[in-house]
């Protein structure tokens, strides 16, 4: 058999991160504490409860067709094989670049595969820094993406999308295509030269179309 290793490539959900400028943090607390399960069972038995308050785009999250189309595919509709085993690729672009086009695409194959773009900007996660300025993909790069038919699109910025302005042309070029996107991705560049396949699975949630997801590769271990 052979042995194999996993990459852990999200970010930690923890009470009052801010994954975007402007939308809330999550509220984790306990639902139902230790203490009060106590009172519940007989003595030396307790259990804790959690409740969590968020919006879908907290944390390492995906999105799919429904989160840019109200006739898209929603979490509950999304095929498996779409977001699980996936041949992975790492196209890594210069830390200091904002815009990203096309060029750093037409020297891989990426058909049928998850193309995760390593950044460097999962370094600033956590941080006012995380929030402005990211990097993102030009629309003639998704457009080009699109033409060669990934599953998946990722990246470890902010948003695949240059925030600025009020289009969106990455999320509408990639959704619109069944193209599903990752986004707060980290530790990419662990993935470099590497053979992978890429695992971001979501819950079966009817409606949604953006929720957190525990992303991570499986490198096969020489």
């Amino acid at each position: 058999m052979k042995k194999r290793t996993y990459i852990d490539l999200s970010h930690i959900i923890e009470d009052g991160v801010i994954t975007h400028k402007g939308l809330p943090a999550p509220i984790i607390c306990d639902y139902l504490s230790r203490e009060e399960s106590r009172k519940l069972y007989e003595p030396g038995t307790e259990f804790q409860i959690g409740k969590i308050e968020m919006v879908t785009n907290t944390g390492t999250y995906i999105d799919v067709p429904f989160h840019r189309y109200k006739d898209g595919a929603d979490l509950a509709q999304m095929a498996i094989d779409k977001t699980a085993g996936l041949e992975g690729i790492v196209v890594s672009v210069d830390t200091t670049l904002k815009a990203i086009d096309e060029s750093h695409f037409q020297h891989v194959d990426v058909k049928g595969k998850a193309v995760l773009i390593h950044t460097g900007w999962d370094r600033y996660w956590n941080t006012d820094d995380y929030l402005e300025n990211h990097p993102y993909l030009t629309e003639s790069a998704a457009a080009y993406l699109v033409s060669q038919q990934p599953a998946l699109v990722g990246i470890d910025s902010m948003n695949i999308d240059d925030t600025k302005g009020k289009t969106r042309p990455a999320h509408t070029l990639l959704l619109g295509a069944d193209i599903v996107i990752a986004e707060h991705l980290c530790h990419l560049d662990q993935l470099t030269a590497k053979s992978f396949l890429f695992y971001a699975v979501p819950p079966k949630i009817k409606g949604v179309g953006t929720f957190p997801v525990r992303a991570f590769a499986e490198v096969e271990r020489k």
